[in-house]
């Protein structure tokens, strides 16, 4: 039974009360305070000290200062009033008890709303962070594409004066190829002038002679005038008809792909935003491919919490999309939530179904995060058939070859010890 204490002394004002009770010796660590509207207990093993007060207190602003082997009570009261005594007069036990009771529901009652409004200021927190982020990663989306505006105008810039010079260089060669012929013409006509003068001197004899002589001189002109002028450069584009080799219908999976292709647009429809916990998200975040891209830039930088709520959140507005569960168990396998990353990688291996060569890769790395997890659990049995299966997708595969070669030496080694 614990020793009731009776020793202690008190004051008061119309507004508050001061209350000091002397610990005895016992070790501050040891003494338990509890304070209601009506009720107030210390315990401090083997003394106990409780009161009923007078009238009603305001525990939330009332205060406990505990030092010197005493405590003091700073005690506000809810009506600004002068007591009569400290505790309430005329309590029997069944009272005392039913005041206790009410105190405790009080306080708990006070605890769990206390608890609830720091788990929504958190959520407020996590949710302000967030929207914060993706405002950075806005802007900084914002700036890329402005710089690739930029340089497409510049690179727009450039080739229009590219072309101009281009056409005042093909506008030059034409002229020059104008004056060219004018230029021949008119060598033409001072060498006809130059024979004209050329009988006056000569002797008539010669005449036969000078009249072949002329003819051989037009002759080799025109011989210089009928020469082709060179042909312009240019290319020729050549196509090859591509060699196709026809699958053999048997060893085809059109049906599979038909019913691929077909689960995936139904897992594209497949959308929940007209629930009412998704009424206050922005239209981006309804989306579950910017969630899921949102995720993977997280988790490039490492941040997996934040990284999971993302895909949770895409997850909600669309069950249907296997990748959202492969990237999940990722994040999961990064902080060693071994468990659940077997569980969204299953989840994943379920929904890629059927197998067919369009969800060979993402199959792939279901089996391979599957096995990864399971022999981080020491199971390594489990671990190398999800590496088998793996390795059955994409047999070249040399880092899961050697994954897997890892386990067959851990389970021999230890099936030796066993057997030793």
């Amino acid at each position: 039974m614990p020793v009731r204490v009776s020793e202690f002394s008190w004051q008061q004002t119309p507004a508050a009360l001061f209350l000091s009770l002397p610990l005895r010796g016992v070790c501050v660590r040891d003494a338990d305070v509890f304070c209601g509207e009506s009720y107030l207990k210390v315990n401090f093993p083997p003394f106990l000290f409780e009161v009923f007060l007078y009238a009603p207190i305001d525990d939330g602003k009332s205060k406990a200062k505990i030092g010197n082997d005493t405590i003091l009570f700073t005690l506000y009261k809810k009506e600004p009033v002068l007591w009569e005594s400290l505790s309430m007069p005329g309590v029997d036990k069944e009272m005392m008890q039913r005041i206790r009771e009410k105190s405790i529901l009080q306080a708990q009652e006070k605890a769990k709303e206390a608890t609830e409004a720091k788990a929504a200021a958190k959520r407020e927190d996590q949710r302000y962070a967030l929207g914060e982020m993706m405002k950075i990663e806005e802007e900084e989306r914002k700036k890329i594409e402005d710089m690739k505006e930029n340089e497409r105008k510049k690179a727009t810039r450039e080739l229009e004066a590219w072309k101009e010079c281009q056409k005042k260089a093909d506008g030059q060669k034409r002229v020059q190829r104008k004056e060219k012929p004018l230029q021949g013409k008119q060598a033409e006509e001072r060498g006809a002038l130059k024979p004209q003068s050329l009988p006056r001197k000569a002797p008539p004899t010669r005449l036969p002679t000078r009249g072949r002589n002329w003819e051989n001189i037009f002759s080799e002109k025109l011989k210089e005038d009928r020469v082709p002028a060179p042909r312009s450069a240019g290319s020729i584009q050549i196509s090859f008809t591509p060699r196709v080799f026809p699958t053999a219908l048997r060893e085809s999976q059109v049906a599979e792909e038909e019913e691929w292709l077909h689960k995936q647009a139904e897992a594209r429809r497949a959308m929940s935003t007209d629930l009412p916990e998704f009424s206050d998200l922005k239209e981006e975040e309804k989306n579950p491919d910017w969630l899921k891209d949102k995720g993977n830039k997280l988790f490039a930088t490492e941040n997996y919490l934040a990284a999971i709520d993302a895909y949770n959140l895409a997850i909600r507005l669309n069950r249907k999309i296997p990748v959202l569960y492969l990237n999940r168990a990722a994040c999961h396998l990064k902080l060693k939530n071994l468990h659940k990353a077997i569980e969204d990688s299953s989840k994943a291996l379920e929904l890629l179904t059927p197998p067919v060569a369009d969800n060979a890769n993402a199959r792939m790395k279901a089996h391979v995060r599957r096995g990864t997890a399971f022999c981080q659990l020491e199971l390594y049995v489990e671990g190398l058939q999800d590496y088998e299966a793996a390795l059955k997708i994409d047999p070249a595969n040399t880092v899961v070859q050697n994954d897997a070669e890892k386990i067959r030496n851990i389970i021999q080694g230890t099936t030796l010890k066993s057997h030793d």
